[in-house]
């Protein structure tokens, strides 16, 4: 991500947004190097090894331990997207019509490369050494620049546990909830969302 934003686009400095596991990507971005970023904000995910709760909320998400193991979802996945991944995208949704037969299938087209797929399990058989990296950065220093951090209050939505997880990680955080949401914020509340982030990058 640093090649391509410094790199390839030049820019020395700039605003930063991740959701789910673009929120752990972000957190490492911001923090390498943090005078890159000018205000990051973390949408309904936590950071793994912040010292707080596991990311899997103690094995609620059941998922996490699935996909950490090696060659068995795609093994099971493979041919199956629609039933599999599916289920997430109209579970974890409180407003789940936003989820619609033509969004869904543009995720599931996606994911049914199977290089796709087998990197986003990627992103889960990582976190033991995403955890190890974040407990060494915490431990030498907290994100200095402000960051926003906002959770779905509703169904399968972080509520409050983005905001405690980033105070964890950074010296200046403010953010909350949004409400009839869960856990696909951008596209159960676009409008909300983008004048909260607005809100946030012009003060």
């Amino acid at each position: 991500m640093w090649e391509l934003v410094h790199h390839e686009l030049k820019l020395e400095n700039f605003y930063l947004v991740g959701h789910d596991w673009g929120g752990p990507t972000a957190y490492a971005l911001a923090a390498h190097p943090p005078d890159a970023v000018k205000k990051l904000a973390i949408i309904d995910v936590t950071i793994p090894g912040d010292g707080g709760p596991d990311i899997s909320q103690g094995g609620k998400r059941w998922h996490h331990a699935f996909h950490r193991t090696l060659g068995l979802p795609e093994a099971l996945v493979t041919g199956r997207e629609a039933v599999y991944l599916g289920w997430f995208y109209r579970t974890f949704a409180h407003l789940a019509e936003v989820m619609t037969d033509e969004v869904i299938e543009e995720f599931l087209r996606c994911y049914r490369n199977p290089e796709s797929l087998a990197a986003g399990f990627a992103y889960y058989r990582a976190v033991p050494q995403d955890i190890s990296d974040n407990e060494a950065m915490i431990a030498r220093f907290k994100l200095p620049m402000p960051v926003l951090a906002l959770g779905g209050a509703e169904s399968w939505g972080r509520r409050m546990e983005v905001l405690k997880s980033m105070r964890r990680v950074a010296l200046d955080v403010r953010g909350g909830m949004i409400a009839n949401c869960g856990h696909f914020v951008p596209e159960e509340q676009p409008e909300e969302l983008a004048q909260r982030l607005m809100a946030f990058f012009n003060e």
